[in-house]
């Protein structure tokens, strides 16, 4: 086992490219047992592609795990997303149970651990442990190039049907 965040960061990073190669918001998770190590659940978003609005990252990695211990608690594990969660996700963290969460980059537009809401300080029945920044850079990068990539595309498609 290793306790290095970094290492399991780059295994959400991984995933994150995927997302990206789907076209989709570049946001990869993974949930990991923290008494072996073991990665338990992993996921990406797949909103655009399922055309559905729960699938984000940290659910699906949360429903993975969930069916690898067989429940829905998630004791002894750790979440490590690309992005800071979403209310809805902060939401299931707390209700899975989930120890510890690492994230990377903040979102300055939905984030509910720092930068919108604090839903893990709330009298909540259950508060985990929250790690930011980790791989912060490469977290920021992925979603600033896919965003910018994103306007430019949509700038160049208006330009066309001006162009009509």
């Amino acid at each position: 086992m290793t306790e290095n965040p970094e290492f399991y960061m780059r295994h959400a990073l991984a995933f994150a490219e995927l997302a990206l190669q789907e076209n989709e918001v570049p946001v990869g998770a993974v949930i990991v047992r923290r008494s072996t190590g073991e990665i338990i659940g992993k996921g990406y978003n797949r909103r655009e592609n399922t055309r559905h609005a729960l699938a984000h990252a940290e659910l699906i990695a949360i429903d993975e795990a969930c069916k690898t211990l067989g429940g829905w608690r998630l004791p002894d594990c750790a979440l490590y997303v690309t992005l800071e969660p979403c209310p809805m996700c902060a939401g299931a963290i707390i209700q899975a149970r989930i120890d510890e969460v690492y994230f990377g980059a903040l979102d300055n537009k939905s984030g509910a651990v720092i930068s919108i809401e604090r839903m893990f300080s709330l009298p909540y029945n259950y508060r985990p442990k929250i790690y930011n920044g980790i791989l912060e850079q490469e977290c920021s990068a992925i979603l600033s190039d896919f965003f910018r990539d994103l306007r430019a595309r949509r700038k160049k498609q208006a330009l066309a049907r001006k162009a009509k």
